[in-house]
């Protein structure tokens, strides 16, 4: 007998290899992914200038680390992009959509929603902005599965449909842009309580640890797996706590994971 359903993912059209340079842009969580990859010595960046909830919004973060160089010249390999709603914040004085209220009052902001046309033509500037700088930048782009209490679920849901939509068009019109279904792995998958954070609103760390697996399996190439094969037990020994720190046994134990970590920097230099 069967008690879940598993997500079907069709093979992309490109893998992460060991050495790309990889930027993590969107919501909490990609911060959440984004973190696994740095403790797997990726090459990554993640969120640069703090969350980023709507397509509005990841264009500007891409815009200002286009202008101060968080991205260089030479460009991306692989960005990861997850929206998390198509609510955006506008300063009534001026009109332009923010990406942080810095605590001012709410009377000085409206809230809109974006339409399904908004969000794809966002994504669209920020993928060609990127590709200005790399014209072989892969994207990956994703639907964070977090709901918003505050809108209540039901627009919660459109809100998520409208980026839904937005997300498969773009993968749609352009090359080496694909869907990966965090948000369909939550909800159907993982459809169960014990999978969320106390709020019940976010993923468990088990859940997001699980969403990276995927992820893995789908984009990984034969050696990027080979790369974290090896990393996985010198991470374990590194984060190990030992009872008597002091001891020769632990200083020895110590000193040849450290040994290990530089020639696994020296094999696969990692981030």
């Amino acid at each position: 007998m069967l008690f879940r359903t598993e997500i079907t993912i069709p093979r992309p059209s490109f893998e992460i290899e060991p050495q790309d340079r990889i930027f993590f842009v969107g919501s909490c969580f990609a911060e959440n992914v984004g973190r696994r990859f740095v403790q797997n010595k990726f090459k990554a960046t993640v969120n640069p200038y703090g969350t980023m909830y709507n397509p509005a919004s990841v264009l500007h973060t891409i815009e200002h680390t286009v202008a101060d160089g968080t991205i260089p010249e030479r460009g991306v390999d692989v960005a990861v992009i997850t929206l998390g709603t198509n609510h955006v914040y506008i300063l009534k004085e001026t009109g332009e959509i923010v990406d942080n209220c810095r605590k001012r009052p709410q009377r000085l902001f409206r809230e809109e929603e974006l339409s399904v046309g908004q969000c794809r033509d966002y994504l669209l500037r920020a993928i060609l902005l990127l590709r200005e700088r790399n014209p072989d930048t892969k994207v990956i782009l994703t639907v964070s599965p977090i709901r918003y209490a505050k809108y209540g679920y039901h627009l919660s849901q459109l809100s998520k449909a409208t980026l839904l939509l937005a997300a498969e068009a773009v993968s749609r019109e352009e090359e080496k842009t694909e869907y990966f279904p965090a948000y369909e792995i939550m909800n159907d998958e993982l459809r169960d309580y014990r999978f969320y954070s106390p709020d019940m609103l976010h993923p468990s760390d088990q859940a997001v640890d699980y969403i990276y697996e995927r992820f893995s399996e789908t984009f990984f190439s034969a050696q990027t797996h080979q790369m974290q094969e090896e990393w996985r037990p010198i991470q374990a020994a590194l984060s190990h706590r030992p009872f008597n720190p002091d001891s020769a046994e632990y200083k020895s134990f110590l000193a040849k994971a450290q040994a290990d970590a530089a020639a696994f920097e020296k094999k696969w230099g990692g981030g």
